[in-house]
Order: structure tokens, then sequence, then C-alpha cells
């Protein structure tokens, strides 16, 4: 386990980016456990590719390259071009802004070429749920509803949504600011969900529900390497944010343990960090690395990966450029499209947020 704020110089001295964004790993720092080794790619200078949206939450990408973004607040959802043509979709109906609820999640059905299926996870007055609808003649169609019931509240809310290499639909979900629903494996609070894209438990899911682990507090991000390890990205409270690797029924932790210290009870972190360093909210793989938004911390981690799975010591970049960092996604031509959220009431928005960042790797 990494402690990104003992083991990383770059984050306990918050130097800010060297030229060119990135604030690379200084000499004497401490290599990476289990023989990882830093990646050759590096982070190029983002480049603005859309200005003036309103908390875009999720960016998933259709076939042919252009990709559908939700807006959190507005309810809307767009469809962005890899040259930054903006149209709208549609306004998502049933949805109910309020804290961090609203449009969030959104995914593209792995068949989409002959279902033309589009999924969202969405806030309404009384839950969080998962619905979807046939995306034809680029409007939103009728919505399914999928999964219903999730616990919603103005904080710690989840909201991720992803197919993973399986075929299945995953979802990410906060635990209500009721850190005893974490430990309930009743609840779909506190979890991470796996279902079929019909919305019944997986095959091979360990207790014949949609949980996949629980006893999580705030996961907003997820992804899949090239072997299929999952990982996840998750709020702490006071003292650690984490990243997690996924293990199939496992329980890792909150609210008995923040940060490590399972004792083998619970699922050890593969790496912490101060919760004024990260926030982490979206996690895409890309070029041999995990890249984590981070809200409050206002930067872009990129954290090594070895050829087993194991993590390095993370590098920061573009500290405090672009403020608040909610998604990263990997694009179908290998860069990274990173979106701020610095209208969502937290940050200090500029003339030009939110923003799409496109990031190449080189």
């Amino acid at each position: 386990m990494v402690c990104a704020g003992l083991m990383c110089g770059a984050c306990t001295m918050d130097a800010g980016p060297a030229p060119g964004g990135s604030a690379l790993p200084p000499s004497g720092s401490v290599p990476a456990p289990g023989g990882a080794e830093l990646p050759a790619a590096a982070s190029g200078q983002p480049s603005v590719l859309v200005r003036n949206l309103a908390v875009p939450w999720a960016i998933a990408f259709l076939p042919g390259g252009d990709a559908l973004v939700t807006e959190r607040d507005s309810a809307r959802l767009l469809r962005v071009t890899p040259r930054g043509g903006v149209s709208t979709v549609g306004t998502v109906p049933g949805v109910d802004p309020f804290g961090e609820g609203g449009l969030l999640g959104v995914a593209v059905s792995p068949s989409f070429g002959q279902d033309r299926l589009v999924y969202l996870y969405v806030s309404t007055a009384a839950d969080n749920r998962i619905v979807r609808f046939r995306y034809s003649g680029g409007r939103i169609g009728p919505l399914d509803a999928v999964v219903t019931g999730i616990p919603r509240a103005a904080f710690h809310n989840g909201g991720r949504l992803a197919f993973g290499p399986d075929g299945m639909l995953w979802a990410t979900t906060g635990e209500h600011g009721e850190p005893g629903l974490a430990q309930d494996r009743d609840s779909l609070g506190g979890k991470i969900l796996r279902m079929t894209p019909d919305g019944r438990p997986a095959p091979g899911n360990p207790f014949g529900t949609l949980v996949w682990t629980y006893g999580h507090r705030n996961v907003e991000g997820m992804a899949w390497d090239g072997a299929g390890r999952m990982y996840a990205t998750e709020f702490g409270q006071d003292r650690f944010d984490e990243i997690n690797r996924i293990v199939r029924g496992r329980n890792y932790g909150w609210p008995a343990v923040e940060g490590a210290g399972g004792g083998g009870r619970y699922a050890d972190p593969e790496l912490t960090w101060p919760t004024d360093q990260a926030s982490p909210s979206g996690a895409a793989i890309a070029a041999g690395s995990l890249w984590v938004a981070a809200l409050r911390g206002e930067r872009l981690w990129q954290v090594p990966l070895s050829r087993s799975g194991e993590v390095g010591a993370p590098v920061a970049h573009f500290t405090g450029d672009y403020g608040r960092l909610r998604a990263v996604v990997r694009a179908p031509d290998g860069s990274l499209w990173c979106t701020t959220s610095n209208r969502d009431g937290r940050g200090s928005p500029g003339p030009d947020d939110d923003m799409i960042l496109v990031i190449p790797l080189r």
C-alpha cells in the first residue's frame, strides 16, 4: 500500500506543475512496489475541446468516436464530437438535481450497434436509479427503469456507471450519509453493484444480489486494466482518500476503517492520499497508468501500474491549473478526455467553465 502523502515527494511538496503542465517525480522518490516501473508515456499539454458546460459529470463514447456527456445540474445529455461540436440529445425527465445528485453516470451498451441502448444513473426526488433508453434519431427515447431504490442524499451519492470487460453493467453507490448502510449487505448504499444489462444480479455475484463489494463510503470512479483487474476511487472522510483493488465479495471497511488498518478483516487500499490532495472522482486506465481526476485536490493523478497490477508512486499533473476535475476517460484515439467541475457549488468557476479537456499521452 502506497501512502501518497508519505511516499511521493511530488505530493508532499505540492509544488505545482513543471513546464508543460506536469509535476514530474523528483529524483530519489521511493520506487514503486512490486517491481512496477514508471510508464514510458507522459501527459502532454491539455487543449480545451468544449467550454461553458454545467457540471459535466460523465463521458461515454459511441461507436465512431463521438461521446455522450451528462450535465449533473441541467439534466442535459450532450453529444460531443472529437472536433468539439456539441449538440443536445435531450433533457432527461424525472431528474431532481440536489446537492451531489442529478444526472450522473452514463454507459453505452457493448452491443450498441444492434440494440442502440444507453444507460444513465439518475437522481429522482425519491431515489437514485439506473435507467436506459433506445438512442434513435439522435434523441432520448422512453426511459426503462433497470434498477430503482438506490439511496440518494445531498452527499455521498455515488453515481458512476460502466460496462466491464465481462459484459456486465457496474455501478457505484454512496452510503447516503448513513455510514451503517455500507455494512448492510441488504442495502444498495455504499456498494459496488454488478448486474446484467437488464438489471438482474449478474452470474457469479457473491451474495446472490446486485452487490459485488461493500463497506464503501462513496465511490465515484472505476476502471479495469488489460488483465481484467478492477480499481476504484473512494472518498474518505477526514484523513484518507483511497484507490482500491476491487475483489469479489470483499468488505472495504467503512465506517470501521478509513484508509489502511483492516487487519485482514477488511480490504486495505492500494494507495491513499490526504483528503486535501485528492477527493478522487473519475478514473481511467491508459498507457500503463491509472489516471484519477481530483476535485478538492485540483489535479490529475497518474498512478503507474506494474504488469502484475501493483501501484507505483503517484505523480500529480496540472495542479491548480484547471480547478476541480471530475471525469477522466480514455478516448478511442488513446488520449484522455477530462472534465472540470468548477460550477458544482464548491469551485471557483472561470469564464470558460466548465470545460472538457483533451490530454494527449506521449
